[in-house]
């Protein structure tokens, strides 16, 4: 008996690991990407994306590998500006890697604590973007987006000198040469590639960058619609928490019930978005998301699984999450 015992409970433990293996393998290969940026697949499909919030370095970035979320915001905005932090987080996303839906990674956008106050600002702290590119990541969230050249400033410090669309707008790429061997490897290309690639969507309907801002401040407010008609943005948003601080509201809400002017100021970037073929951020509950993806919104704030499950399948998605 006790050799049959061991026989039986060796065959279980073999048949245990086949079948983890195959789940590992199934979930590499559940899906065959078309982009290297998760978010710009999805968003070409009309499928709306939701994020998550993580900051760290590798442990955290290979634990993040496999999140809910379609792109994750790095946040140095409010938190320490670290960029040999991020390189670790990065390189913990591939380690950990690839998603269920096959790619590489989760899209990453990272929120810097330079501000889109004037041209001159985002001149001198335009390092910053080139910095965090350069760690592999796919996309850079602006804040405090009041001036349109600050804005210009801004898509010209993401791109290289050779893509020349939108060029006589925003001038020149300043991205150098040598930015392009880390990120390859996160990105899981050759750096000739990543060359090519490394630009900004959609003004270039093959680059993989995304470029966001945040309308998030009354002299933003008043400047939107000639903000967001700057070329290379990607999506926008109305940041109502800071928004309705401008106004005078300590509570810091982005969930119904928001005070009137962040309302309204909502539906005027929600206007802008649509008039300029951005894409729109808003906060989103399980409640209220497919009323709030009826109305335009395409990138879904709040941080909940459980609001982006129920946004999923009132859209129908099909790409594995």
């Amino acid at each position: 008996m006790t050799i049959i015992y061991r026989m039986r409970l060796t065959i279980l433990v073999l048949l245990l690991i086949a079948g983890h293996r195959l789940s590992a393998e199934e979930r590499g290969s559940a899906s065959q990407p078309l982009r290297v940026n998760k978010c710009i697949e999805l968003l070409k499909q009309n499928q709306p994306i939701y994020y998550d919030d993580v900051y760290g370095g590798f442990t955290e970035g290979k634990a993040a590998a496999q999140t809910w979320a379609d792109y994750i915001i790095y946040n140095m905005e409010h938190q320490p500006l670290d960029f040999a932090l991020l390189r670790e987080f990065m390189r913990g996303l591939v380690a950990g890697g690839p998603t269920p839906s096959g790619h590489r990674t989760p899209t990453v956008i990272v929120s810097l604590p330079m501000l889109g106050l004037d041209e001159e600002a985002v001149k001198v702290n335009g390092w910053m973007v080139q910095q965090a590119l350069a760690q592999g990541v796919h996309g850079v969230h602006l804040a405090r987006a009041r001036d349109p050249e600050a804005v210009k400033r801004f898509v010209q410090a993401a791109r290289y000198p050779h893509h020349k669309k939108g060029s006589d707008v925003l001038d020149e790429g300043l991205r150098g040469w040598g930015s392009q061997k880390f990120a390859a490897s996160i990105w899981g290309i050759s750096p000739e590639d990543y060359l090519a690639k490394a630009d900004v969507w959609p003004l270039n309907p093959d680059g993989e960058i995304m470029l966001g801002v945040k309308i998030e401040d009354q002299e933003a407010l008043a400047n939107c619609e000639t903000t967001l008609a700057v070329p290379g943005l990607a999506f926008a948003e109305h940041g109502p928490r800071d928004l309705g601080l401008s106004f005078g509201y300590l509570e810091g809400r982005a969930d119904p019930p928001v005070p009137p002017e962040v309302d309204a100021a909502g539906r005027k970037v929600l206007a802008a978005c649509k008039k300029n073929g951005l894409f729109f951020l808003d906060n989103v509950l399980p409640d209220n998301v497919a009323a709030k993806i009826d109305s335009g919104v395409m990138i879904g704030a709040g941080r909940r699984e459980d609001s982006a499950e129920a946004g999923r399948k009132h859209t129908n998605r099909e790409m594995p999450w």
